[in-house]
């Protein structure tokens, strides 16, 4: 398989089960790169526990993200938005590839993805309940319209505007070759075969 184009690449389609085969390197990223930092925190003085998650991305456009971090807090502040980055590439991109699976073009990542995650990142700070109820509301619907549609339910069976179905076996005989089976044999160049009357027989 061709992780580069697998886990990196917007175009395609890749199934259910390659899906949950990213999410699955991602967790693993994750862990392997959070578990680094921390060792490597207790070694030369650093912070003792890391985690990464969903709501660091949506944290980017929160203003309250940037507010006086201390001088001690750059670096895993630094490592963090690196890694965020790529795990949010990787995710957009895997989701992308099965949304085109479902024939569904990749902005339904907006409604999908963006919305729950806004209101996750920004819900306390709605005031009144009456007023955070339907947000909370439309980010569920959302949150498990998604879900379904992305990790349950089977992709186009056949091709459709995104590409071939990932689950059609892939013939792997040897193309055929039209000059290896067609044999000219040149004609060749001679006088013309002559004509004889047979004389004496009625």
């Amino acid at each position: 398989m061709d992780y580069a184009w697998f886990l990196f690449s917007f175009e395609g389609r890749i199934n259910r089960a390659r899906y949950w085969l990213a999410l699955l390197i991602i967790l693993c990223w994750m862990i392997f790169l959070g578990a680094l930092i921390v060792a490597i925190g207790s070694i030369f003085g650093g912070p003792t526990s890391f985690s990464f998650g969903v709501n660091d991305i949506f944290r980017v456009v929160d203003p309250a993200t940037y507010r006086s971090p201390s001088s001690t807090g750059l670096v895993p502040v630094f490592i963090k938005a690196i890694g965020t980055a790529l795990f949010a590439w990787v995710y957009l991109a895997t989701s992308v590839k099965r949304l085109h699976d479902r024939d569904k073009s990749g902005w339904w990542m907006v409604p999908f993805f963006a919305v729950p995650g806004l209101y996750g990142e920004f819900a306390d700070r709605l005031d009144y309940a009456y007023v955070a109820l339907p947000f909370a509301l439309i980010a569920f619907v959302l949150c498990i319209w998604g879900f379904v549609e992305m990790y349950c339910l089977k992709g186009s069976r056949k091709t459709n505007r995104f590409g071939p179905n990932p689950l059609m076996p892939v013939d792997t005989r040897p193309r055929w070759q039209q000059h290896s089976e067609v044999e000219l044999v040149p004609h060749k160049a001679g006088p013309p075969p002559v004509w004889r009357v047979m004389r004496g027989h009625d």
